[in-house]
């Protein structure tokens, strides 16, 4: 089930917006059509009320040897009228509610009567219509003395039910001043389709403007939040990166000053750093310049150099320290450039000093980079290779996301355990890089941070065949 979810907190949002728009128009429909469905057989009660007044005077103003005639003729398929001597009794329905009551209560303010008896009203629901049959008038019995109507099919009704809980029967009884009872039996008309089509053409036209509004502020309101990402992505290759702007709700703008505060703290600390080393350099370099003098006026020549090179080396590792923090701290401009040329050049120069360096040929790739910091993690990757490795193969290829720069060796490789700790800044693996072949352990380093400056990464790997591969890939 998760999967079908969005990852993303645009699609999260306006999935949770969508659901509460289903829930609330389901609701909605459904109150508007039980409220529909009320006032519906409110007003058809009213009317049939009315009418049952009205004909009620019709009866008691005729003449009584005319009421026959009067009642078999106003009889029809929606009003079924009948003239008992008995008072009619009203099976499965219901004479003491609150419906029944206010009928009851309007026919006698409308029919005013000397008799002692009161109308009699009873109100029940059903999905059947409650006549027994239907007979074409003079063609069938009609309702007898002290029973109201029949139940059964009624044949000729108007519209069929559409799941709205039935029709509701509504049964009559009026009392006439010579003791006779005028009994009227009707339902109260259907409420209709739950949902026509004028309604589900204006709910749809509703869902799809509340929708589009809501993806409009979604999209509005993520916004920043998508800036915020992207500002993170280019503080990892640039610490200098233009901060970010404040905008956008609350939250968002308190995000964004404390990622530029963050920033700034950022960069302070890294040339605090720089600005550290440069005096340590240079500190130590003054003694180093002592030690040099002195060391020349050491008169055992074995001494002498003994005491010279480690001085010099020293003088070195002081100034590839100083060199990595720098190049971790001062960004190089971005510029388009062409890889291959690039890798070609670092292979060429290589080869031309007699060194086992090639590299398979490859068309120009074209590609926004730093290329003198790349190239120096490039040459760091290939001459690593050449020490250690006793020859480099350089390639470059291209996939439908990054571009892959290849530099493979013929060396033993190197243990697993090992393959990540080699980046870490003066680790070396004693057993195949010695002070000797040269080297202080930042090469890797250097050649990592300079790929994560790009946003993209670099991975060694030990080869099945043998020998050591360097995967810098960068992305499109």
């Amino acid at each position: 089930m998760n999967r079908l979810l969005p990852k993303s907190l645009f699609g999260q949002t306006l999935l949770i917006l969508l659901a509460g728009l289903i829930v609330s128009h389901a609701i909605g429909s459904w109150i508007y059509t039980a409220d529909r469905e009320q006032a519906v057989r409110a007003v058809g009660g009213f009317a049939a009320a009315q009418r049952i007044a009205n004909l009620t005077r019709l009866v008691q103003e005729a003449p009584r040897e005319w009421r026959e005639r009067i009642v078999a003729a106003l009889s029809d398929q929606t009003l079924r009228v009948s003239l008992s001597a008995q008072p009619p009794t009203f099976e499965g329905a219901n004479e003491d509610g609150a419906i029944s009551q206010t009928i009851k209560d309007f026919l006698a303010d409308q029919v005013p009567t000397n008799s002692t008896m009161q109308p009699r009203v009873a109100v029940s629901a059903s999905t059947d219509p409650p006549f027994a049959s239907w007979h074409p008038r003079g063609s069938g019995p009609m309702m007898g003395p002290g029973s109201m109507v029949g139940r059964g099919p009624m044949m000729g009704h108007g519209p069929t039910m559409h799941g709205l809980g039935g029709f509701r029967d509504l049964q009559v009884a009026m009392p006439l001043p010579d003791g006779q009872w005028l009994s009227f039996a009707t339902n109260l008309p259907d409420s209709g389709p739950a949902f026509s089509r004028q309604f589900l053409v204006s709910m749809a036209v509703m869902a799809i403007i509340i929708l589009g509004v809501s993806i409009w502020v979604v999209r509005r309101v993520t916004a920043p939040l998508a800036s915020l990402a992207g500002a993170a992505e280019r503080l990892g290759r640039d610490v200098t990166a233009p901060p970010l702007p404040e905008t956008g709700t609350i939250e968002t703008r308190q995000a964004s000053r404390a990622f530029n505060d963050m920033q700034v703290r950022l960069r302070n600390l890294i040339e605090n750093r720089t600005r550290l080393l440069a005096a340590i350099s240079h500190d130590l370099r003054t003694p180093l310049t002592l030690l040099r003098l002195r060391a020349e006026n050491v008169g055992d020549q074995e001494e002498r150099d003994k005491v010279l090179a480690t001085i010099a080396d020293m003088d070195s590792m002081i100034e590839a320290t100083l060199k990595f923090a720098r190049d971790d701290a001062v960004a190089e401009p971005l510029r388009p450039t062409d890889l291959a040329a690039l890798l070609q050049s670092i292979t060429d120069d290589m080869s031309d000093a007699g060194l086992p360096v090639t590299m398979a040929s490859v068309e120009s790739i074209i590609y926004e980079c730093r290329p003198v910091a790349l190239k120096r993690a490039l040459t760091n990757l290939i001459d690593n290779a050449v020490k250690y490795g006793k020859a480099a193969r350089a390639a470059i290829i291209v996939t439908p996301k990054a571009i892959e720069i290849i530099v493979d060796d013929e060396g033993p490789g190197i243990p697993e355990s090992e393959l990540s700790r080699v980046f870490e800044p003066f680790y070396r693996i004693e057993q195949s890089r010695s002070r000797e072949t040269g080297g202080i352990g930042l090469g890797l380093a250097i050649a990592q941070s300079i790929a994560q400056s790009h946003g993209g990464e670099l991975v060694l790997r030990n080869r099945p065949a043998g020998g050591l591969r360097a995967l810098m890939r960068l992305p499109r």
